[in-house]
């Protein structure tokens, strides 16, 4: 891999830089942020040996505990998995980023519900720090080479401070509004990508058991109004049941079951995003929540075990 250009920004001093949660999305953000010349102080995940393998290579403290990253870091990205995982690294007791965290500046990751956002931003704020929603719509390969779509909420005085880092990450930035708001566009993208998925893999599913050609009809569907996003990275994938996963089937039926949540709330009947949201809760259920989403295709493929 060629070395990234580095933003102009990043010449000028930075803050040092935390991670809480370092898997691969977290991991190739922390990889992209140290080849741009930012320097990555501390890394903290559940699954130590990772934050150990990582901080080797970065040349990164380990933490042990999250109030050392607090200690070693002024800005700190959280890329945790879901709404407990987030309270919990921002606990109000206990070990906790928010001890000693005054001064300091949060970016939270994670796609949760709006409404801990929310809560986290309160918590970081009574103790003295800012926290700043990064909301990302990409995958793997665009954490490590900086070309996440980034959507952000929060204090736009926050965002337009840290935006010279978060434009190390991402080659489409957004500030949408308050806190709240990036995780509700998020969970919208989300619910349209997770029924697209589903909706192709019906589609191919009954092209198979009909006879077609997948290929043919895949390029013909690249024609028409069925074309999608989904269908360029899922398609092919689904046909030949290569499912190495870029974005969890455990993720999607989470992400799926936000959205749904969130229109009923809003006293919204959202038929596709429940119908899609048990599609993935299945495939969950079976023991395939580690593959990627395109494994919903299991689902709908005649003769397939699942």
């Amino acid at each position: 891999m060629t070395t990234p250009s580095v933003p102009a920004a990043a010449s000028s001093p930075s803050p040092r830089i935390g991670f809480v949660g370092v898997g691969r999305m977290g991991a190739n953000m922390a990889r992209r942020l140290r080849d741009c010349g930012f320097v990555v102080a501390a890394v903290y995940d559940v699954h130590a040996p990772s934050a150990a393998e990582l901080a080797r290579e970065l040349g990164a403290v380990a933490a042990i505990r999250l109030a050392e990253v607090t200690a070693a870091a002024d800005l700190i990205f959280t890329v945790v998995t879901d709404d407990a995982a987030q309270l919990g690294v921002f606990a109000e007791t206990g070990d906790s980023l928010l001890v000693g965290a005054t001064g300091r500046t949060f970016v939270n990751c994670a796609t949760i519900t709006p409404a801990v956002h929310v809560e986290v931003a309160r918590r970081a704020t009574v103790a003295g720090a800012a926290a700043l929603e990064g909301s990302m719509a990409s995958s793997i390969p665009q954490a490590r080479n900086g070309t996440l779509f980034l959507m952000c909420a929060g204090d736009e005085a926050v965002f337009v401070r840290v935006r010279p880092i978060l434009e190390c990450l991402s080659s489409a930035l957004r500030y949408v509004g308050p806190s709240g708001r990036a995780a509700q566009v998020k969970a919208l993208v989300n619910m349209v990508m997770n029924i697209n998925t589903a909706g192709l893999a019906e589609g191919l599913g009954l092209g198979a058991a009909l006879g077609l050609d997948l290929a043919m009809l895949r390029e013909v569907f690249a024609l028409t109004g069925a074309a999608s996003q989904v269908l360029k990275t899922d398609g092919e994938d689904m046909q030949n049941r290569a499912h190495d996963c870029y974005f969890s089937a455990a993720h999607a039926a989470k992400d799926s079951g936000i959205a749904w949540t969130l229109g009923c709330q809003a006293g919204l009947s959202l038929p596709l995003a429940a119908a899609t949201k048990l599609q993935f809760e299945r495939l969950t259920a079976l023991g395939l929540g580690g593959l990627d989403k395109s494994a919903v295709a299991e689902l709908t493929f005649k003769g397939r075990a699942v």
